[in-house]
């Protein structure tokens, strides 16, 4: 395993002290993964800034002894962004995890990079407000890797991603300097807003050190119905109808087979009597005494229609949390089996074109797997999960995947989809950058990788590799 030069190795003792320069195998292996588990971690090294100024120290630290950096949030992600496999230096923000400042007034809320998803929205919560931004790691991954990966989730169809949220950021660049970007302002024309450059960047730009974030008022009794589907194409027709009757804050899908595993992982109940191909979930606010006849009778619409088999429905707290268990476990669920994620996207109305060409693709290539489908089909994101059989090697698999892949993203390049909805470039995806950028937007991010980060120092070899 590569080690760092001593003479580094000892200024960052000296600066961060044995909390903030752990250097047992468990804590190297610990930081440098995310969820991802096709490469083996292999950092050099782990520091743990406890403050802006030791974050500039470390990169100016990287840049004098020509060390690669992977920046580290929650490690929730999917697309080895965060891993550090190579000799590189682990930089995590998880001391930097700080609550600074909340303010009713402007509905907005000041932290550190580190912060946990869960404590910022805790923290709006107190002051009766709310951070939408909500997905299943909320309890581990930090606004960091958010902001660094533009994430999305469950509520995107009501709030939009990160991106819609972030109103002032603090970034560390590549030549250690400190970018103050927007400072919380809602209004401010004044040329290019280079935090937009930095958010969804994956950290090869920048290290995000603070955030400014926007606040909002939570929904009105939001309620939660799970609906067995005979079909994806069922899915859109109640997608459809749902949206136009319904003030709907998610609309989520899976197949029984990802039902069947988080079932029999957590014990937890059938939703319905029986069983169907497909299940929508959908969350939406009860915004008037008429929410209930509404409901009914678009579910009686759907079910003449053929699109509805059956349905439950909350109504209360406890019985949202049990509903919506059966979608946010899913992804936790299915790690055991090292599956290879396919996160894509394409306009809401292809969605169907879409579903169609990739149901015959999977039926073609992966007739002897097992297939979990699931996804924030309301935003057009799916969620395409093939589960590794245990007597094939994790190398093997992969590379029986990523052959398959090639025809799944020049399905997604024809519709003018993305091969990543949500989850980034990061190692898994970077050969596949070319099906949702062009080679003229491809060049122009790497010029701007060498602005921001001349020595190629920052999160090296992910999303794109240098020229």
């Amino acid at each position: 395993m590569a080690t760092l030069p001593t003479a580094m190795a000892d200024a960052l003792l000296h600066r961060l002290g044995p909390a903030g320069f752990p250097t047992e195998p468990d804590a190297l292996e610990n930081f440098g993964r995310d969820w991802t588990r096709f490469t083996a971690p292999a950092p050099a090294g782990v520091a743990l800034p406890a403050s802006v100024e030791d974050v500039k120290a470390i990169i100016q630290l990287a840049r004098d002894h020509g060390i690669a950096i992977v920046p580290s949030g929650g490690r929730t992600g999917l697309s080895g962004g965060a891993m550090a496999a190579d000799g590189e230096l682990v930089l995590s923000l998880a001391r930097m995890n700080k609550i600074l400042h909340v303010d009713p007034v402007n509905r907005s809320l000041t932290c550190e990079a580190g912060a946990v998803t869960a404590a910022i929205q805790a923290a709006a919560s107190e002051q009766g407000l709310m951070y939408p931004v909500d997905f299943a790691s909320s309890g581990s991954s930090q606004i960091g890797g958010n902001i660094a990966t533009n994430a999305g989730g469950i509520q995107v169809i009501r709030y939009g991603m990160t991106r819609n949220w972030v109103t002032g950021l603090k970034v560390v660049t590549g030549t250690s300097e400190l970018l103050d970007l927007n400072r919380g302002l809602v209004k401010n024309n004044t040329g290019l807003d280079l935090r937009h450059l930095m958010i969804g960047s994956e950290g090869i730009l920048g290290i995000v050190v603070e955030a400014t974030l926007a606040l909002t008022k939570p929904p009105a009794n939001p309620r939660v119905m799970v609906i067995g589907v005979p079909s994806m194409s069922a899915i859109m027709a109640i997608l459809e109808h749902c949206q136009a009757e319904l003030p709907v804050l998610a609309f989520e899908f899976f197949s029984d087979l990802a039902l069947d595993k988080v079932i029999a992982q957590h014990g937890l109940p059938q939703p319905l009597q029986d069983r169907y191909p497909f299940y929508a979930l959908v969350e939406f606010e009860e915004a008037s005494a008429d929410t209930d006849i509404q409901l009914a009778q678009l579910i009686e619409r759907c079910m003449a229609a053929g699109w509805v088999e059956d349905a439950v429905l909350s109504h209360n707290e406890s019985q949202r949390r049990a509903l919506w268990r059966l979608r946010e476990d899913i992804s936790e669920t299915i790690a055991r089996w090292t599956p290879y994620k396919n996160d894509i996207s394409t306009t809401v109305s292809n969605v169907p074109l879409l579903l169609e060409r990739v149901e015959s693709l999977v039926a073609t290539h992966y007739a002897d797997l097992e297939v979990v489908w699931y996804g924030h089909i309301g935003d057009g994101n799916l969620h395409l999960n093939i589960l590794k059989p245990e007597d094939i090697s994790v190398s093997a698999f992969q590379d029986r995947c990523k052959s398959v892949s090639e025809q799944l993203f020049t399905l997604l390049e024809d519709l003018g989809g993305s091969i990543s909805a949500e989850h980034g470039v990061g190692l898994l995806k970077k050969d596949f950058l070319r099906f949702s950028r062009s080679e003229q937007e491809i060049a122009l991010m790497r010029g701007i990788k060498r602005q921001f980060d001349p020595d190629g120092i920052l999160n090296p070899g992910k999303v794109f590799d240098p020229m």
